[in-house]
């Protein structure tokens, strides 16, 4: 995890997800890219896609509440 100059926080993390997942992030991209102007990036495209699903007031969740997003994606099967 990263503190980064606005105020927000980064954090890597690695995802397995099926190619048609893949696809659709493409296609989100190139959504993006068209309204944007410029080229955008898969990691831009998450990255979007996951600000505009959550709340706009994303204060600390009572313990077990997971923002959309999260509990919408797949579940992966496998060690962490």
């Amino acid at each position: 995890m990263q503190a980064l100059p606005d105020g927000e926080a980064e954090l890597a993390l690695v995802v397995r997800i099926p190619w048609e997942d893949v696809a659709r992030l493409g296609q989100e991209a190139g959504r993006l890219a068209s309204q944007m102007g410029r080229p955008v990036t898969l990691d831009e495209a998450v990255s979007y896609r996951l600000r505009s699903a959550r709340p706009t007031a994303s204060h600390a969740k009572t313990p077990g509440e997971q923002p959309a997003a999260v509990s919408a994606l797949p579940r992966i099967s496998g060690t962490a």
